[in-house]
Order: structure tokens, then C-alpha cells, then sequence
């Protein structure tokens, strides 16, 4: 019987694998013997069990820490020289780096890492150019590189980070959704009708209630909606990380304060918080491909979401939703009088909502081209 190739799949923290893998490492490892590396947290047990593969756990920091990463990086070309993988195929920031330089170093014949997201284009002064300086010293080591959409090809092309040949896979989201789990079953809709308030036109957001997600201008936005349109409320679901970026007092003291606005703190289950909402909102500054517009229109729901990557990818103007420029308060607000103004077609591109992410984002759809990407490389 043939050995089976190994391919080693890493991310920096363990959550990652369990949310941009799941049941793709259980599939994968039918063919391929899977290896799943990251930090050794308690998570990684749970992928361990969850898809079948065996786990690695090399510590990895999120944010730069020379000492630490040095550290890492040897622990990485350690286990790359003991395992001799076929692939090496890193998610996350500080995981592709240090992978891609291990594996360069070993001579891992196949070195590929996806960019779920950029963080540089929105740093400034040193904190950008050391952001740049180490995406060009990861792809220089990577042998293929995956940008997830277009907006994150665009920046690695445009920013000057590699000229090396990109693939977008599929239409560019790495993850996809089950469609089956998200979706409007009796329980979804039982749950929902604890959080509706009668005819009450209910916008929200889902996700860190940080300011690099847009919460100050959506604050100021919706208040000012509210005093003319009262029959309207605000549904804030995520956690506050007062520690890494937090939102201003004022607006934190409008988000306890304010009786159309309810911070909920984040939850395991997001449907019921979708279920009951009339139209989504995602203001972020940045993301590599957000899961959750994708999440909110398998639910049903129109969208107003800021023009940056993976968002204006998702939404089709007039069809699914609206999109609007980042860290703009008016035009944020025009958007939602929009919604609640023109109902008819508030309701024309919630039915269109489903449609359009089941046609690009099915996970099977998604996990059909990491396949056949994989296949490609064997014939190399």
C-alpha cells in the first residue's frame, strides 16, 4: 500500500484551525496524512478530536516578539526536518512567517500560505514597514501563495510585497458556510422571537466591538436614525477588548446608556441574533474575507457593509445589500434611512440574500477547490 503524503497544516492559535478547518482537515486526511500545528492551548485538543488528525502544539506569539519568535522559528525547523512533510500550508500572520521560513530552511518541496487578511494597510510609521518587511520575507520563502479575494491580491501586488503568480480559490473565502446550518429551522426561529421587540425595525452587527470594526461610526449613526426614525433599535453582538483597541468612553457610555441599543456580548449560536434582525451591518476598517456577511445573508439578510476587502466582494450593490465608504458616519447613516425607507427593496435583496452566498460560498463549493488545488500540486 502506498504511503500516504504528508501535509502539515498550521495556524498561530488553535481557534483558527477550528475556524477556517473544520471538517476540511477530516477530509483531507483521508488521502494525506494531516498534521494540524499551532500554539499548544487547550483548542487544539478539540481539533485533534474533532477531525481525526494528529496535533503538534509549537508556541507562536501573536503580536512581534523577537525572543519569542526566534524561539519558535527553531521549534519549527525542528519538527519540519523530523517530519519531512510534502506540504506545509500556514494560516494567520505570525504562523506564516515562521512556517514559511522553517519549511524554506528544511527544503519542504511545497510551501503555500493563504492571507486571510492584511494588516499593514492600515498600520502607520515603523509598525507598517516592519508589517511589510515580514509578508515580503514570507512569500519570498513560500512557493504558492493564496490570497483569500481579490482586495487582498490587489494589496500584496499593489504594496509591493511579491510579484510571484497568486491563485484566488473560488470566489476567494476559505471557509464557506453550511448552509445547512445556517438556516431558518423552527428552533432559529423560536429563539428569535425572545429577541424581537414587536415591529421594531432591528439593525445588527456581529463581531469585536472594537474600533477597527467601525462601532464609533455605527454608534453615531444609529443615534442620530433613532431620533428621527424612534421604531428602530440596534443589536450590538461581540465581545468589547478594551486591552488591544478600545472604543472611546462616549460611545462606550451610548452603548450602556442608550435604550434602542443592546450589547449583548458575544454568542455561541448568532442565528437566532440574525433570525431577529431586519438588516445587517458591518462598518470595519478592514478584513481579509468576513465570515459573518456571508453568515447574515445565508440568514436572509440585507447587508450595508464598508467598501474594503472581502465585504465588496461579497455584496452586490442593489442586489444583496449596500456598500458604503469606511469611517463615514453620514454615509452610513444614509444606508440604513435607505433600509428602512425603501422596504420593497429592503425585501427584494433579502430574498435575493440566500441565493447569492449559496451559489459562492457553499463550504463544499469551497473545500472542492482546496481539493483540486492540492491535486494540482502533485503533478508538479
Amino acid at each position: 500500500m502506498q504511503k500516504k503524503k504528508k501535509i502539515i497544516r498550521a495556524t498561530t492559535v488553535p481557534t483558527s484551525l477550528e475556524t477556517f478547518c473544520k471538517d476540511q482537515l477530516r477530509e483531507l486526511n483521508k488521502k494525506y496524512e494531516v498534521v494540524a500545528v499551532s500554539s499548544p492551548l487547550p483548542e487544539l485538543e478539540v481539533v485533534k478530536q474533532r477531525e481525526g488528525v494528529r496535533t503538534v502544539g509549537v508556541k507562536m506569539e501573536r503580536h512581534i516578539s523577537i525572543k519569542a519568535d526566534l524561539k519558535s522559528l527553531w521549534q519549527m525547523y525542528r519538527l519540519f526536518r523530523c517530519e519531512r512533510p510534502w506540504l506545509v500550508h500556514s494560516m494567520t500572520p505570525k504562523a506564516g512567517l515562521i512556517c514559511m521560513v522553517a519549511a524554506w530552511l528544511v527544503r519542504v518541496p511545497r510551501r503555500v500560505h493563504t492571507f486571510t487578511g492584511l494588516v499593514w494597510p492600515t498600520a502607520t510609521g515603523l509598525s507598517r514597514v516592519i508589517l511589510k518587511t515580514t509578508d515580503r520575507i514570507l512569500c519570498a520563502c513560500a512557493t504558492h501563495i493564496i490570497p483569500e479575494g481579490n482586495g487582498v491580491k490587489n494589496d500584496l501586488l499593489n504594496g509591493g510585497i511579491t510579484r510571484k503568480s497568486m491563485r484566488v480559490l473560488a470566489n476567494g473565502n476559505v471557509r464557506g458556510i453550511d448552509l445547512d446550518h445556517y438556516n431558518r429551522t423552527d428552533f432559529v426561529e423560536n429563539e428569535a422571537k425572545k429577541i424581537k421587540k414587536g415591529n421594531m425595525t432591528t439593525f445588527v452587527f456581529i463581531g469585536r466591538l472594537v474600533r477597527d470594526k467601525g462601532i464609533h461610526e455605527l454608534v453615531d449613526a444609529f443615534v442620530k436614525l433613532n431620533k428621527k426614525y424612534p421604531d428602530t433599535r440596534l443589536l450590538l453582538v461581540g465581545r468589547m477588548e478594551p486591552e488591544l483597541d478600545p472604543l472611546s468612553k462616549s460611545t462606550q457610555q451610548i452603548i450602556e446608556t442608550h435604550q434602542f441599543i443592546d450589547a449583548v456580548g458575544a454568542q455561541n449560536d448568532v442565528r437566532p441574533w440574525l433570525a431577529a434582525s431586519d438588516v445587517f451591518v458591518f462598518p470595519s476598517y478592514r478584513e481579509g474575507f468576513p465570515n459573518v456577511v456571508i453568515e447574515a445573508g445565508a440568514m436572509g439578510l440585507p447587508s450595508i457593509v464598508s467598501d474594503i476587502n472581502g465585504s465588496n466582494e461579497i455584496i452586490l450593490p442593489g442586489e444583496n445589500g449596500i456598500i458604503v465608504p469606511p469611517r463615514n458616519v453620514d454615509a452610513l447613516y444614509n444606508a440604513m434611512v435607505d433600509m428602512l425607507e425603501n422596504i420593497e427593496q429592503r425585501v427584494r435583496m433579502a430574498g435575493k440574500a440566500r441565493e447569492l452566498i449559496s451559489s459562492r460560498y457553499d463550504c463544499h463549493i469551497v473545500r472542492r477547490a482546496l481539493y483540486d488545488f492540492y491535486d494540482s500540486l502533485e503533478v508538479k
